[in-house]
């Protein structure tokens, strides 16, 4: 999901924080996992999966971007979303690691840190920073997103 106009809301974290807490709160409602999520300065990646047959994904994103942009505008005068984003669905095929792993390797590719530790803005419903790191350190370089052959260093 980008910002409006590819704002780089997301650098500060008075914006970031209420974002996060109703990411996670709107996922719990909506009872879907969060299983890793980043907030870049201009936009988010995140990793969803329905925990229950009824889950709905979709709406789960659709109010989660509706509560932030409210707050959001209150707060500071302006949109804060673009209008629609993107999304895929994983199919069974698709390794649910190498997703993970690309999506938090998203702030050492976008040179805002050299290890995930030191970036603030990533986390998970599910996992602590250092479960994903450990999940996620023994797959190459090129699962994780580089554009190199070399390992990314995430631990």
């Amino acid at each position: 999901m980008c910002t409006l106009d590819r704002r780089r809301s997301f650098e500060d974290g008075s914006v970031v924080g209420p974002s996060r807490a109703e990411l996670l709160r709107t996922a719990a409602d909506y009872r879907v996992e969060l299983t890793a999520y980043v907030f870049m300065p201009d936009h988010l990646h995140g990793l969803i999966i329905g925990l229950a047959d009824d889950s709905d994904l979709l709406k789960c994103m659709d109010m989660f971007r509706q509560r932030t942009g409210f707050a959001h505008k209150q707060q500071y005068a302006q949109r804060l979303w673009q209008e629609g984003y993107d999304d895929r669905f994983l199919r069974a095929e698709e390794d649910t690691l190498n997703v993970t792993a690309y999506i938090v390797a998203n702030p050492i590719r976008a040179g805002l840190c050299s290890d995930i530790r030191e970036y603030p803005y990533l986390g998970s419903s599910r996992y602590t920073v250092q479960e994903l790191i450990d999940a996620i350190a023994l797959l190459p370089a090129r699962l994780k997103g580089s554009r190199s052959s070399e390992r990314v260093p995430l631990a």
